[in-house]
C-alpha cells in the first residue's frame, strides 16, 4: 500500500513524531509501505512559512533533504493532477489540499490527513 501524506501529517512525522496515535506512526513507519510527500506540501511550507505561519516555520530544503533521506518518495506534481482539481467538490478552499487530494484520487493512494474537511472528500482519504 502507498500512503501520501498531507503537510501537517508530515511535518508532524518527520519533527514531532509524538503528535501522531502510536498506529499512525507504526503506518509510517512500516518498510512494506510506500510513504510519499508531495512536491505540493514543500511548496506550501515555502510560500504559507514565508508569509509568517508559525506551524510552517521549516526550512523547505532541509525538509525536503530529509524526507529522502529517511526513504519517503517525492510526488511529483503532473498537468494530470492539477487539471484533476476542477473535478473536486468545492469541501475545501485551500489550493494546497485539494491538490493533495487530486494527486490522492488520480495515483490510487491514500492521503493521510488530520484535517476533517479534506477527510469528507470521497476517494482514499484517512482521517487520522
Amino acid at each position: 500500500m502507498s500512503l501520501l501524506l498531507d503537510t501537517h501529517v508530515l511535518l508532524w512525522a518527520s519533527a514531532t513524531p509524538d503528535r501522531l496515535k502510536p498506529e499512525v506512526r507504526r503506518m509510517i513507519e512500516d518498510m512494506s509501505q510506500q510513504i510519499l510527500y508531495s512536491a505540493a506540501s514543500i511548496w506550501e511550507v515555502a510560500i504559507k512559512g514565508g508569509l509568517g505561519r508559525a506551524d510552517l516555520q521549516v526550512d523547505p530544503r532541509l525538509l525536503r533533504r530529509g524526507l529522502l533521506e529517511h526513504g519517503y518518495d517525492e510526488l511529483a506534481v503532473t498537468g494530470v493532477h492539477a487539471a484533476a482539481v476542477d473535478q473536486l467538490p468545492p469541501i475545501h478552499k485551500d489550493p494546497f489540499d485539494r491538490l493533495l487530494v487530486a494527486q490522492a484520487q488520480i495515483e490510487a493512494v491514500t492521503l493521510l490527513t488530520a484535517d476533517r474537511i479534506v477527510a469528507r472528500y470521497p476517494g482514499p482519504i484517512r482521517l487520522i
